[in-house]
């Protein structure tokens, strides 16, 4: 593959802007029979806390038109675990190793954030946007002073560069997003999952134990993309965009709108090969149109 998809994110460069998505791709292990990981850009891991969890009991996952919603409750083997191992398997694909970062609370982030300076990764994602824990979590990310000085306190800790993972939950996800800049990010990815519901009609309750759960999917590419590209004009750090991309025409949309690469992850579950071709349909665009460097594009819009 040529140089003419390479970008730099935060100081690091990637092959090509395409990242698998947070929770949605394991540390790559789980794809690696499928297909040559290698290609892609990058990798950010499945949400991480300090200590391992089993996840959300119940049904976790639940289709929905266009779709779907899920309760996993970030499942994880736990941040010592992942510096010992999960890591390395992260790194061996000779992509950009992302580490995202959740947490229960304060002292969580910030000792986990400490841990994982002993994880051989290149970026740390600070996700302060999930709604399918009943602490922390997306409760950060709902206002700017909170974001900030969970961001600024990360920040001090980490001696890797920091993106912020927004929740598109938020009243205001400019005012988090300049918040966070302001507290030390050196990076912002955006959105994750909407708060949704689904009722079990049958049996007259919700399907999920937590009543609510985040949704996905190409259903909520229009609105995903209007916040990168409200966000993406309003900082002056990286913004990695993401929310229903599901083809190259998709990503090229996040990215003339601001973002400097993006992640993709429920498509994936529906075709192992998206994101390869995400890749493939990318490259085919800048050679069609005699794009130079994908990066030509970056908020052209």
């Amino acid at each position: 593959m040529s140089d003419i998809l390479e970008t730099t994110l935060c100081g690091i460069q990637l092959k090509n802007p395409v990242i698998a998505a947070s929770g949605t791709f394991g540390f790559g292990e789980e794809y690696a029979g499928l297909f040559d990981v290698g290609i892609l850009g990058g990798i950010s891991s499945k949400g991480l806390t300090l200590n391992g969890s089993y996840g959300n009991k119940g049904i976790r996952v639940w289709e929905t038109p266009s779709g779907m919603l899920n309760s996993i409750g970030l499942q994880n083997p736990g941040v010592d675990s992942f510096v010992a191992h999960e890591s390395k398997i992260m790194r061996s694909f000779g992509c950009c190793a992302i580490a995202n970062l959740g947490g229960h609370s304060e002292e969580d982030y910030i000792d986990g954030a400490r841990r994982l300076n002993d994880a051989d990764i290149d970026m740390l994602e600070l996700n302060i946007s999930c709604p399918n824990v009943k602490t922390g979590g997306m409760a950060y990310g709902m206002q700017p002073e909170f974001a900030a000085d969970i961001t600024a306190k990360v920040k001090a800790i980490t001696r890797f560069p920091l993106i912020v993972k927004l929740t598109p939950n938020a009243p205001d996800i400019v005012a988090v997003a300049k918040a966070c800049e302001q507290a030390g990010a050196d990076g912002l990815s955006l959105v994750n999952t909407f708060l949704g519901m689904a009722i079990d009609i049958a049996q007259r309750k919700p399907v999920f134990n937590n009543v609510y759960a985040g949704l996905s999917g190409p259903a909520i590419k229009p609105i995903a993309l209007r916040m990168v590209h409200s966000v993406a004009h309003a900082v002056n750090i990286p913004v990695i965009g993401m929310g229903g991309i599901a083809s190259a025409n998709d990503a090229l949309e996040f990215i003339m709108a601001g973002a400097t690469a993006v992640q993709i992850g429920a498509a994936t579950f529906s075709d192992y090969r998206t994101m390869g071709r995400c890749i493939e349909g990318l490259e085919r665009y800048c050679i069609d149109n005699d794009i130079k460097s994908i990066t030509e594009l970056i908020g052209i819009v």
